[in-house]
């Protein structure tokens, strides 16, 4: 068959620019993101081109998961997975079951291409928004541990997540920014960026949320991987601590980062009060 000569169209140039020319190969897959890759993958895939973080070796976890009592065996529910980093780390500690809900769809797919790369077993993950998802699943469908990594301070109403969180499962791993007034009263980077404080309440629980806005550039970025609306609410490091406690949850341990380079950080672990 022949076809006559001249420019094709610019949509077909497209779609024919989605087809990969090569042998298959790890490296084709995670290509479909070349760019937007958070994580450098573990061994034996360490070699391959994706990002620069080491998430599937992160010492938040490593310091949490003992202090939790391990995982082995106990079903884990893991919000916003990112690209699948905390998952792999979850399944070969030896949990029962991950069920990891995100609600970026391009960190969906990126976590898809993860499970299929390091053959991730009792790992499912749910392309959704994990608060509707808490909110909606049966009430019977609980958790022994919840992994919240990175997902509080992207939150427009934080209290209301760790509210649930509290509701449906009966631990917790939790690293997050918080607002500072001391250190970020005095440093630079954060002057002009968080709007005036604001009382919040949840259930009873009174609180003080800081807005925070998302900007152009950040929203423009294909690997952008905050929360779904433009602003976003921070607490206070009390006011976290208060929310767990009067929601169930008795912090066991906390380690605070306030040199954290991007903002200052916590990772806790809390044990719902029996």
């Amino acid at each position: 068959m022949e076809f006559e000569s001249g420019a094709a169209p610019a949509q077909t140039q497209s779609i024919l620019d989605a087809y990969v020319r090569t042998a298959p190969s790890d490296q084709n897959a995670l290509d479909i993101f070349k760019g937007e890759w958070a994580s450098k993958l573990p061994p034996p895939l360490d070699h391959l081109a994706a990002g620069p973080h080491r998430l599937f070796e992160d010492g938040r976890v490593a310091w949490g998961l003992p202090l939790l009592g391990g995982v082995q065996g106990r079903r884990v529910l893991e919000l916003g997975p990112l690209e699948g980093a905390h998952t792999y780390l979850m399944s070969r500690a030896g949990a029962a079951e991950v069920l990891a809900v995100e609600a970026n769809t391009r960190a969906y797919l990126k976590c898809l291409l993860v499970k299929e790369l390091l053959r991730l077993q009792r790992c499912r993950f749910l392309c959704g928004d994990f608060v509707a998802y808490l909110k909606e699943e049966p009430a019977e469908h609980r958790f022994d541990v919840c992994l919240a990594m990175g997902v509080l301070y992207h939150m427009l109403r934080p209290a209301e997540l760790l509210e649930l969180i509290c509701r449906r499962c009966d631990s917790l791993l939790l690293w997050t920014h918080f607002f500072d007034a001391g250190v970020m009263g005095t440093d630079p980077r954060f002057a002009g960026r968080f709007a005036d404080p604001l009382p919040a309440t949840q259930n009873g629980f009174s609180h003080v949320v800081y807005p925070d806005q998302y900007s152009p550039a950040e929203l423009a970025n294909a690997a952008f991987c905050g929360g779904p609306e433009r602003f976003r609410a921070w607490m206070s490091r009390e006011d976290i601590l208060r929310c767990l406690r009067h929601f169930g949850m008795e912090p066991l341990a906390v380690q605070d980062d306030l040199a954290h380079p991007h903002a200052p950080a916590l990772t806790l672990v809390a044990r719902r009060r029996d």
